[in-house]
């Protein structure tokens, strides 16, 4: 199988550059830097190559979550430089905001998984160490680290029942693809005992990284801060198709109780604010659509935010959060966005019965009552309107929870990571 995964690999690689250039056209891709995905001349030459240590996130929350990592393994012994590479625009987005300041660390797309692009990055960067965030498993770079003796390790590792079942319909693959890692830490129980069915080694679980992850309130905007300060909202985060029109009969049925209600949206994906905003406007709502410096008008009662990595300033005003990706019954095994951020900024969060993705951490949420799951837009109205009508401050003890959590988890992880970089630096 890995051979016939080669050999495909290079076969599709001109569909791949096809792919790439619609996704351009469709806005999913970044209009200047998608080419690091796919051709050799456009991958740029690292600044500092000098102990080059290699952390791959796909999207957003990979990238926040080891940025607390990076900052305590610049404490370590030996100076090291990073490389942070991940796949999606919004990703891209905020590492630019969030590394600016890091002068050793550097953020690339990751490039197409094709034998010969493998290769020429990894000459391009040389890596000491290679570390994957999450459920990325690349093949090719795998294969073509071990080739070279590089250090390999999965961090936050999230292998959910079925893709557990979808690696073991070829054991043996799967068996050489996973024994490749020198170390593995493990984001749930589940993923250690898949992980020691498919021949991993060194497997640990240390609870979420994802638990870790910093929120800078300095860089947060203060724009329309004494607007929220004095209204009744709530906020919809990073929803995903239908759930902005449960959202719209939610505001509908608080506004019964409460005429000047407010409903911020922010969709998971901006490219869909102009359809979400035609669902509020048949609705006869009042909508705006809020860029990052835009001023919210007096006269609206639904808000679409329309841009990314500020979500954590709207966390910070509200009581009460609904967090998306969590009503489809199809996704029952692919639901649920993560709800850390509202809980350390003190939200009370609300979600659908389907969080699949991150069912640890609502349950931990869950023990200490700081989420609670709903059913339809009548049960989560009902909570809304309690939550509307309370004291304004917002709830301090959940977000030291929470980051007592975080700092146990990341004493555990620098522990195997500190031992693992001393034997791959030296």
């Amino acid at each position: 199988m890995i051979f016939i995964y080669k050999i495909l690999t290079n076969i599709l690689y001109p569909f791949f550059i096809i792919i790439i250039y619609l996704r351009k056209f469709l806005s999913k891709e970044d209009k200047t830097r998608y080419k690091e995905k796919i051709f050799i001349s456009n991958f740029n030459k690292l600044k500092k190559k000098e102990n080059v240590i290699w952390f791959h996130a796909a999207s957003v929350g990979e990238f926040k979550s080891i940025l607390p990592i990076i900052y305590q393994l610049n404490k370590f012994k030996i100076k090291l430089n990073f490389l942070i590479t991940t796949t999606t625009l919004s990703s891209s987005i905020v590492a630019k905001q969030e590394i600016k300041f890091l002068r050793n660390v550097e953020h690339r797309f990751f490039p197409l998984d094709v034998g010969f692009l493998i290769n020429n990055f990894l000459d391009n960067c040389k890596p000491k160490a290679i570390f994957f965030v999450d459920s990325e498993i690349w093949p090719n770079l795998l294969l073509n680290a071990k080739k070279r003796k590089i250090p390999l390790a999965l961090i936050n590792a999230r292998i959910t029942n079925k893709t557990f079942k979808r690696w073991i319909l070829f054991p043996n693959t799967a068996k050489k693809i996973f024994g490749l890692f020198d170390l593995c830490l493990c984001s749930n129980f589940e993923t250690k005992k898949y992980l020691k069915e498919l021949n991993a080694k060194n497997v640990y679980f240390n609870g979420n990284i994802k638990l870790i992850s910093i929120i800078n309130k300095k860089k947060m905007l203060i724009q329309n801060k004494n607007l929220l300060a004095n209204k009744h909202f709530w906020l919809a985060a990073s929803t995903h198709d239908q759930e902005e029109v449960f959202c719209l009969k939610v505001h509908q049925e608080i506004k019964k109780k409460i005429r000047n209600i407010i409903t911020i949206i922010a969709p998971r994906h901006i490219e869909r604010v102009k359809e979400i905003k035609t669902y509020a406007e048949h609705s006869n709502l009042k909508t705006q659509i809020i860029n990052k410096h835009g001023r919210i008008l007096k006269d609206k009662e639904i808000l679409i935010i329309n841009s990314l990595g500020y979500l954590n300033t709207y966390f910070q005003h509200a009581k009460s959060v609904f967090i998306g990706k969590s009503l489809n019954k199809k996704l029952i095994r692919d639901g649920g966005q993560n709800p850390i951020d509202a809980a350390k900024l003190g939200c009370k969060v609300y979600h659908g019965p389907y969080v699949y993705n991150f069912k640890d951490i609502y349950e931990i949420l869950k023990k200490n009552n700081i989420s609670t799951k709903i059913k339809n837009f009548k049960e989560l109205s009902k909570n809304l309107l309690k939550d509307l009508k309370k004291s304004s401050k917002k709830n301090k003890k959940n977000s030291l929870l929470i980051d007592k959590y975080g700092k146990k988890t990341l004493v555990k992880t620098m522990r195997y990571l500190n031992k693992f970089l001393l034997d791959a630096v030296k």
